[in-house]
């Protein structure tokens, strides 16, 4: 039998056997009363491991076996091997702003790693574990509120529709009927739990926290905690929400509290501690992607570039055709003077696999164009001009692609091709400050000087409007300051 650490039976958990000196393993799963059995062994000495994920796991060794010997045994799964991180080697020990950041690389540099952060965060949207959105109900609302109707004493009707209210983005409906049901069975937990929801999707930040902390006084649970954490990150206190994600993964290992624990590190400029996280949580569960994902973007804000693009290739190799993986290798293509042969590999692939996704075409193009030998190799350019046309054919939005379609005609000296391309650009995106610097440096080339001295004021102009919007945006995200073990002092902002 596997039992978890309630003593309930684990149904779907892995087991596995494997005889001393033995190489093959024998497998198993567990059965809905978590039950697994192995006939017909040999007599020997075995070990016997069992593993569920989010649940922990389990290993009895030795396992003797007599000859027509029947031995029963029953694993209890502990997440103990999962909580790697009891004693992580970083301590967080506060908060400090980010204006004046320094670090290496340039504006597009730091864009880029602030941009691949955020959409590791935005992964964490539809986490099965997120605490502020409840799993989706079947049940119609009308439905419900005929029963509450029919029954105003019900407590199961009220809970039912005010869950579903709060699920549909409803809160401040919800409170009433969340409300009678408390009045009804003021100690039932999933009651206490929907109010504290409905309050802080209302704003009610302090009752919010009040009702769960009520709750983690009856029963410490990792929901409850990672409840809290989802609070602090949203009233501005990071430093309280990373301790209380931390808390729920140490709760429960699961996928998403990794995950999300990872993530809260990452956004606010520890890389190196998301980075411990993610690689761990990876060893955890080496099937996620957004585990693999957040490693990558970790490694990239820290400047490991290799040990990046590494993580992001498995990933990409997890699933292909998962679009985010190369989303995220395109991204960092963008700023990468040269092309890794590892990323150009995968952007093929992904133009393969999605030949009518207009950022694949567009990504293979620039993977090309970094590779050719020179303005002589007429072949790769023309290739890389079918993937531009078609992709801003797909995405006539797509604003980078004429950017690069007229790098691609300036080359070849084609200037009306390549100011009409620039022009296109502009049209699309006006803040695309890269496209007036060029179309600047063309109108000079065919001696319309007038016109490049405007184009060159309005990149100077966006190029200062953007780096204040990036120290804006920076300021408003609290940066760690963080201890690796072994440090004599804290870590100064990346």
């Amino acid at each position: 039998m596997v039992r978890d650490s309630l003593h309930q039976p684990v149904a779907g958990a892995e087991v596995h056997l494997q005889r001393e000196n033995d190489t093959q393993t024998l497998d198993a799963r567990t059965d809905s009363k978590g039950a697994f059995t192995f006939s017909a062994l040999r007599e020997g000495t075995y070990s016997l491991r069992a593993s569920m994920m989010g649940k922990g796991k389990a290993t009895v060794t030795p396992v003797t076996l007599r000859q027509n010997e029947t031995n029963t045994l029953e694993l209890t799964l502990s997440s103990e091997d999962l909580t790697f991180f009891d004693e992580p080697t970083f301590s967080v020990a506060g908060v400090t702003d980010t204006t004046n950041l320094g670090g290496h690389g340039s504006d597009a540099v730091v864009r880029t790693k602030d941009a691949l952060a955020k959409a590791t965060v935005s992964l964490g949207a539809t986490s099965s574990n997120n605490s502020l959105r409840p799993a989706h109900s079947a049940e119609r609302e009308d439905n419900l509120r005929a029963i509450v109707a029919r029954e105003p004493e019900s407590f199961e009707a009220n809970l039912r529709l005010g869950a579903l209210l709060v699920e549909e983005g409803k809160p401040r409906e919800a409170l009433p009927y969340l409300e009678q049901a408390s009045n009804i069975n003021p100690g039932d937990y999933d009651n206490v739990y929907q109010l504290a929801l409905a309050c802080a999707s209302t704003g009610e930040y302090e009752q919010a926290r009040a009702r769960v902390r009520a709750l983690l006084a009856k029963q410490e649970k990792a929901e409850l905690h990672h409840f809290l954490g989802d609070v602090a990150e949203m009233t501005g206190d990071p430093l309280e929400a990373l301790r209380e994600y931390q808390r729920a993964a140490q709760l429960d290992a699961s996928e998403p509290n990794l995950f999300d624990w990872g993530t809260e590190l990452l956004l606010h400029h520890a890389p190196e501690p998301a980075a411990e996280v993610f690689s761990n949580a990876h060893r955890a569960f080496p099937h996620s992607i957004r585990i693999l994902l957040g490693m990558g973007v970790a490694w990239f804000a820290h400047g490991s570039y290799d040990q990046a693009i590494q993580s992001l290739g498995e990933a990409s190799d997890l699933q292909p055709d998962d679009p985010n993986p190369y989303l995220f290798l395109g991204k960092i293509q963008s700023v990468e003077a040269n092309e890794p042969a590892a990323i150009a590999e995968k952007l093929a692939r992904f133009a393969r696999l999605q030949p009518q996704n207009a950022l694949a075409n567009y990504y293979y193009a620039v993977s090309l164009w970094k590779q050719r030998r020179g303005p002589e190799d007429t072949q790769t350019a023309a290739q890389v001009e079918t993937l531009l046309q078609k992709a801003v054919a797909l995405d006539p939005k797509l604003a980078d692609a004429y950017l690069q379609l007229g790098i691609l005609y300036s080359e070849r000296k084609d200037f009306p091709k390549a100011i009409a391309a620039y022009q296109q650009a502009v049209a699309v995106n006006p803040h695309l400050e890269q496209a007036h610097y060029r179309l600047a440096q063309t109108y000079r080339l065919i001696g319309q000087n007038d016109k490049a001295q405007t184009e060159l004021q309005l990149y100077e102009r966006i190029s200062k409007e953007k780096a204040a919007q990036l120290e804006r945006e920076r300021s408003e995200i609290k940066q760690f300051v963080y201890t690796l073990r072994g440090q004599t002092s804290p870590s100064r902002p990346q």
